[in-house]
């Protein structure tokens, strides 16, 4: 597949309304960018004086500020995150730190939430709103899932927005969700639409996206491992406290694999600060052994970006991705692979990019 390199416009923006502040020619950053379902990364920059604006000042306020990349091949928005640091004196460039617009969840909290049967996707609208009044431009994209689900949190539990997601998207079959950044509807900035899903992405048999060894891919690595917390044939989720009056889960076995002579891998564990509902606790323990019977499988995959099928058009967060290798050492008779994309990571200056995908139990 032949491609345009990747050439990235920064702009720096106000964090409450999304409306661009400057243009950041000159902000450079010293890492790769990052997504993560369901998860803030965070990316350091640096914005060199002698090509700054003449209000760099005021686009790059901690708190205030958020920071935008737009692929200028497809003028299509790929990275958001909220100005959290900035550092500057005697040298010629400024250090800057963000983290994508998840992070700003975890300084909003739900207050006290009774949900009861209601749609995952209510849920997590009901949890988030209260970020609405007072934030970033955050929209919410949540249509119903179909499945209904109960809920319960406390103000005194002192669990922030972020933590609650996180959680839900912990339980068996809880519901996923991001943050995206488009532009607005004259193109003066920026919004961000939360997206709840029963599953981010587009997860087809056959995806379009395909990553070929030997091709755009220069490496890949299967990392496989049964780790403590990655693998377990009995898993048992535990609630805070101590002794007897511990709220507890059954112990969640993986029968059909100790019944072929697997060994007993006793997994116990705490999912989530103030877990009172014993429901809850089945239903992570229950997500979890599906994920760590087999143990975990995580493809790394490091790829030309210039020639690879492209990042926000061709496959996204949540997308079903595929790898082909023809032969490798460690497929020496080939394997063809489609997982999900459940993290990213590209660094336009060195021409790379890597789609961390995950096959699921």
């Amino acid at each position: 597949m032949s491609e345009l390199p990747y050439r990235l416009a920064w702009y720096g923006c106000d964090l409450r309304t999304g409306g661009i502040v400057e243009d950041l020619r000159a902000l450079k950053p010293t890492g790769a960018l990052t997504r993560k379902l369901g998860d803030a990364t965070t990316l350091q920059f640096e914005l060199a004086l002698s090509g700054a604006p003449s209000g760099w000042e005021e686009a790059t306020v901690p708190g205030q500020s958020a920071y935008v990349a737009v692929d200028t091949a497809t003028d299509t928005p790929i990275w958001a995150g909220v100005a959290l640091t900035r550092a500057s004196g005697s040298t010629q460039t400024v250090q800057l730190g963000a983290a994508t617009l998840e992070r700003y969840l975890d300084s909003r909290y739900p207050g006290t939430q009774t949900l009861l049967a209601t749609d995952q996707a209510a849920v997590v609208s009901a949890l988030v709103t209260p970020a609405l009044t007072a934030g970033p431009p955050i929209t919410l994209d949540a249509p119903g899932t179909g499945v209904t689900m109960n809920y319960l949190t406390q103000d005194g539990d002192d669990k922030t927005i972020l933590s609650c997601l996180k959680e839900l998207m912990g339980l068996e079959g809880g519901p996923e969700w991001t943050i995206d950044v488009t532009w607005n509807s004259d193109h003066s900035g920026f919004q961000f639409p939360l997206r709840v899903r029963s599953a981010i992405g587009t997860q087809v048999a056959t995806p379009e996206g395909t990553f070929d060894f030997p091709g755009c891919v220069s490496n890949y690595t299967l990392t496989e491992s049964y780790e403590d917390g990655k693998g377990a044939t009995v898993v048992t989720a535990r609630g805070e406290g101590e002794g007897s009056s511990r709220l507890t889960s059954a112990a969640h076995e993986a029968t059909a694999l100790l019944a072929a002579g697997w060994p007993r891998w006793e997994y116990r564990y705490t999912p989530a600060a103030g877990v009172t509902d014993p429901d809850q606790l089945e239903a992570h323990a229950t997500q979890s052994l599906a994920l760590m019977q087999q143990g975990a499988q995580v493809w790394n995959i490091e790829a030309v970006a210039s020639r690879a099928p492209r990042l926000g058009r061709d496959w996204s967060l949540g997308d079903t991705v595929r790898l082909a290798v023809e032969h490798s050492p460690r497929h020496p008779q080939g394997t063809d692979i489609a997982a999900r994309c459940w993290s990213w990571e590209l660094d336009p200056g060195a021409d790379r990019v890597r789609p961390i995908i995950v096959e699921e139990g």
